[in-house]
Parts: structure tokens; C-alpha cells; sequence
């Protein structure tokens, strides 16, 4: 299931605190979508809604990223690398190899390939 929620400012201008407003989208796949309101300090930060959060699963100390696409803001949480150890099967002649000589053993064969 694809985790992202888009944003789009709602107006150019700024609040008479100085903050500018942000909607945010939220696409958790095609049936579910939710749409949440957040704004900006004058800092630049922004509160990501209760619902949003829990939505995403997102947690203190979580890592998101920003990509902007457009006039929007998509806003995912990272993927935990940890989490995926194991999932990728290693041949056994690269394991426990150092990485400089698995690239060069890679690139060897490679240049075998092509002759």
C-alpha cells in the first residue's frame, strides 16, 4: 500500500501571525483518503495532524522526507532499513566479503560479459 499525503499551500499569503496556511491530502491508497489542516510558523514548521500521524504510523523520532512535485509537497515516512534485513538473498560468494571487493568482482565479470 502506497503511504503519502500530498500538500498544496491554500493561499499565497500570510496570516496575521505570519504563518501560511498548508492542506494537507492524504492518499493511503485508492479507497482511503483524508484531507487535514496544519500551518506554518515562522519558523517554517509544521505540526503534522494526530490523524495523519496515526495514519502513517509515524512516531516521535521517526524520519519523513519531502518531495515536491509540482505546486505540491508529498510528506512519507522513511523506510526503516533494519526492518528489511534478510529480505534480499546474498549469494554465498558475497558474503562476508568486503564491499570494494564485491564491486570489483562485479565489474570484473561485467568486463568478462561484454568481451
Amino acid at each position: 500500500m502506497s503511504r503519502s499525503i500530498g500538500s498544496a499551500v491554500r493561499s499565497g499569503r500570510r496570516g496575521a501571525a505570519g504563518r501560511g496556511e498548508i492542506s494537507l491530502h492524504i492518499s493511503l491508497s485508492k479507497e482511503i483518503a483524508m484531507e487535514a489542516a496544519a500551518k506554518v510558523t515562522s519558523k517554517g514548521q509544521v505540526t503534522v495532524p494526530k490523524a495523519v500521524r496515526e495514519a502513517l504510523g509515524i512516531n516521535d523520532g521517526d524520519e519523513v522526507i519531502f518531495r515536491v512535485e509540482g505546486n505540491r509537497a508529498v510528506l512519507a515516512r522513511t523506510a526503516d532499513f533494519l526492518s528489511l534485513a534478510g529480505s534480499i538473498r546474498v549469494p554465498a560468494a558475497k558474503r562476508n566479503v568486503a564491499w570494494d571487493e564485491v564491486i570489483r568482482r562485479t565489474r570484473s565479470a561485467r568486463a568478462a560479459a561484454r568481451r
